[in-house]
C-alpha cells in the first residue's frame, strides 16, 4: 500500500465519504489561492474535516506516512500560502463553520476556522460587540486564514491586526496531537507566547481548529474626511501630520493610477487628474469624531491639499470608502495583475510611492498603488495586458524591485499578506542569518518531518 493509499484509508475511517475528494476535475479548484505569479502543484486528495478530532486523525495519518499537508481556508490568500504541492493532501477547513461561543462579559468569541470574517462580525454584532480586524476581503476570507497570515485591514491603524485580537488557539500539531494555547484572561504571561507564534505562521507549525478572539464594544458611527493632493510628497507630509496629532480608525490612500482604475470600473466622480486621495474615518463619541475630522481637514489644507472636507452625507461617506474597497476588483478589470504588499516607515511613505512610479517606468508596466497610509502599508499592484508573457516577466522583475525598495527604506517585504511561496526567496533579504536559523530551528522542533505546508513562509528545508 502506498503512503497515499494508507492516508486515504485513514481518512475514510475518520471522515464521511462526501468529505473526501479525489476527482481530478474537482481537485483543480483547490490547488491555488487568488495569487498570481505563485507556483502550485497537484494534490492527490482534498479532505474537508468538520471537527478537531477529524483534523487530528488526518494529520496523525499524514505524519505516520510522511505525506505533505497543505492547510486551506477560503483560498483568498495572495501569496500562494495555500497552494498545493505535488503529492500533497489539501486539508480544507471551509466546512468547520460554527461560532462556538460568545462570552459577552469577558469580551471574547470562540470560533471554528472556516467562519468568514464578515460572518463572525455579523454574529457578534447581535451581542452588541465588534470584531475589529477587517481585511478588504472580509466578505470571503476565513478566520483561520486571517490567523495564519496575521491579516490586517482598514481599521488596523487604530485597532491592530489579527495578532492583537487573538487570546487563544486550539491547534493540531504535526503529529496529530491537539494543544490549547493562550488564555481566556485579558492579561497572562505564563510561558512563551506560543499562540502569538502561531499567528502568521501560515500553517507551517500546526493547523488552527479554534480561535478565541478579543471583542470590543460596538463603536459609534464613523465620521469620514477626504483630502485630495496634487502630488505624493504633500500627501505623505499630511499622513505624518495626521498621525502625530490624531488617531483615525482608518487612513487610506490611493494614487492616480488606482483612482483612474476605480473611476473607469465604477464611475463616481473621482478626480482622475489628482495624484493622491486620502480617505479617513474617526469613530470617537460625543462629537470627538467630528472635531478630529475637522482637524484633519485643517492639517491637509495647511499642507497644500487641493481639496479637503468632512463628509456630512452618510451615503457619500460609504461611496468614498467603497472606492477604496473597490481597488482590487477595479484593477482586476484592467488585465493580468500581480499584487505586492510591503510596509515602510510612515516617514518614507511618499518616497516609496514616488520610487514605485519610477519602477513602473523602468519596467514598462502599469502599477496601481493603494494601501493603509496610517500604517505605512502599501499594495502596489502591477497590471499587464492579458496573456502578454513578456510583460508578465517584467511584472515579476518589478515585483522584486518593490521588495528591495521597501527593505532599502527600512521596511518589510510583507505587511499583512504573509510570505507564502511567492516571497519565500525574499525572506533572507530581510532576516539576518542568525534569525533565519532561529526560524529553521522552530520549524524543525514543531514539525520535524516537514509535512506541514512545505515551501511556505520559509525557504524549503
Amino acid at each position: 500500500m502506498t503512503p497515499e493509499d494508507a492516508l486515504l484509508a485513514a481518512c475514510a475511517a475518520a471522515l464521511d465519504e462526501r468529505d473526501i475528494v479525489t476527482d481530478p476535475d474537482i481537485l483543480g479548484s483547490y490547488t491555488r489561492d487568488r495569487s498570481t505569479g505563485s507556483e502550485a502543484g497537484e494534490p492527490f486528495a482534498v479532505v474537508f474535516p468538520r471537527s478537531t478530532d477529524q483534523v487530528s486523525a488526518v494529520i496523525a495519518a499524514a505524519h505516520a506516512h510522511r505525506v505533505p499537508v497543505v492547510p486551506r481556508g477560503a483560498g483568498s490568500g495572495l501569496t500562494g500560502g495555500s497552494n498545493a504541492i505535488d503529492g500533497s493532501v489539501v486539508v480544507c477547513l471551509e466546512r468547520m463553520r460554527a461560532v462556538l461561543a460568545v462570552e459577552e462579559a469577558d469580551g471574547y468569541v470562540e470560533t471554528q476556522p472556516g467562519v468568514l470574517n464578515t460572518e463572525l462580525r455579523d454574529h457578534v454584532r447581535g451581542h452588541g460587540l465588534w470584531y475589529a480586524p477587517d481585511p478588504a476581503s472580509k466578505d470571503f476570507c476565513s478566520i483561520g486564514g486571517n490567523v495564519n497570515t496575521n491579516a490586517g485591514g482598514l481599521c488596523c491603524v487604530k485597532y491592530g491586526v489579527t495578532r492583537d485580537a487573538v487570546l487563544g488557539l486550539e491547534v493540531v500539531m504535526a503529529d496529530g496531537r491537539v494543544v490549547r494555547l493562550g488564555r481566556r484572561t485579558v492579561k497572562g504571561v505564563a510561558g512563551y507566547d506560543l499562540a502569538g507564534l502561531m499567528v502568521g505562521s501560515e500553517g507551517t507549525l500546526g493547523i488552527v481548529t479554534m480561535a478565541r478572539l478579543r471583542l470590543r464594544p460596538l463603536p459609534p458611527p464613523a465620521t469620514t474626511a477626504v483630502a485630495v493632493f496634487a502630488d505624493l510628497a504633500s500627501a505623505g507630509r499630511a499622513v505624518l501630520a495626521i498621525m502625530r496629532e490624531l488617531t483615525p480608525s482608518m487612513l487610506e490612500l490611493m494614487d492616480r493610477e488606482t483612482i483612474r482604475a476605480v473611476e473607469a470600473w465604477q464611475p463616481m466622480g473621482l478626480d482622475v487628474d489628482t495624484d493622491a486621495l486620502l480617505v479617513a474615518q474617526f469613530d470617537g463619541g460625543s462629537g470627538a469624531a467630528e472635531a478630529d475630522a475637522d482637524r484633519l481637514v485643517a492639517l491637509c489644507d495647511a499642507l497644500g491639499a487641493v481639496e479637503a472636507y468632512r463628509s456630512e452625507d452618510p451615503v457619500q461617506s460609504e461611496l468614498l470608502l467603497g472606492a477604496r474597497r473597490m481597488a482590487i476588483p477595479a484593477i482586476e478589470a484592467l488585465g493580468d495583475w500581480l499584487l505586492d504588499d510591503v510596509a515602510v516607515p510612515r516617514t518614507r511613505l511618499a518616497e516609496a510611492m514616488v520610487r514605485i512610479e519610477d519602477i513602473a517606468a523602468q519596467r514598462e508596466v502599469r502599477i496601481c498603488t493603494f494601501g493603509h497610509a496610517g500604517d505605512g502599508n502599501l499594495h502596489p499592484t502591477i497590471v499587464t495586458p492579458r496573456g502578454d508573457t513578456d510583460a508578465a516577466a517584467r511584472a515579476l522583475l518589478a515585483f522584486d524591485d518593490i521588495l528591495d525598495l521597501s527593505l532599502s527604506l527600512g521596511g518589510t517585504v510583507t505587511g499583512e499578506h504573509g510570505i507564502g511561496n511567492l516571497k519565500s526567496h525574499a525572506l533572507a533579504r530581510e532576516l539576518e542569518p542568525p534569525v533565519m536559523d532561529l526560524h529553521t530551528r522552530i520549524k524543525q522542533a514543531w514539525d520535524p518531518e516537514g509535512i506541514l505546508n512545505p515551501g511556505k513562509a520559509l525557504p524549503r528545508w
